[in-house]
């Protein structure tokens, strides 16, 4: 009966090893050594995680949440209006280069245009821009801002913090990380 429960050890010992290590040790090292280089890669040169914090995209990410920006958004094609960007205040934009303090915010204004704030809504070139991430009323008024050629007009979504506690205004395209996918 004891070496009954000897093998029933023996055999349950060998699976646990199995199944941690599997059956080729060296092959399993292998694979743990490409998946870390692997997840070095990605967090490196492709997602960068960013934590929000503050209120300035409120409600749509919240004080506290964490999210990755897709460093390779936009290789192929520039950004677009509505989209939620990192921007890095300072330094020139190469991919392997770590931001130090990333600001996530919208894309309103492309490059050449002209946007206003009028009683809390956003006109561009004259033509009012739908909104429909804004959730709180906004009071905000502005004069015409000319956005120049390489540049992008950025701002957060809770717009019913007053203008000046906000950071806004004109980025050039190099300061610009990313895109926020989801």
């Amino acid at each position: 009966m004891a070496s009954h429960d000897n093998q029933t050890t023996r055999r349950s010992g060998q699976w646990l090893r199995i199944a941690v290590i599997g059956r080729n040790p060296r092959m399993t090292l292998v694979r743990l050594l490409i998946l870390v280089a692997a997840c070095f890669i990605v967090f490196k040169f492709v997602l960068l995680p960013v934590r929000v914090e503050g209120v300035s995209m409120f409600p749509t990410y919240r004080n506290g949440s964490v999210h990755f920006i897709y460093r390779l958004a936009y290789w192929r094609h520039p950004p677009q209006r509505g989209d939620v960007v990192g921007i890095r205040l300072g330094g020139t934009n190469t991919l392997f280069r770590t931001p130090g303090i990333v600001y996530m915010k919208r894309i309103l204004a492309l490059p050449g245009e002209t946007l206003t704030f009028h009683n809390g809504h956003a006109l561009i070139d004259g033509a009012p821009l739908p909104e429909p991430y804004l959730k709180d009323p906004c009071d905000w008024n502005s004069a015409p801002i000319a956005v120049g050629s390489g540049q992008y007009y950025v701002v957060g979504d809770n717009r019913s913090m007053p203008r000046e506690y906000h950071y806004q205004g004109r980025v050039a395209g190099g300061q610009i990380v990313g895109k926020v996918p989801f």
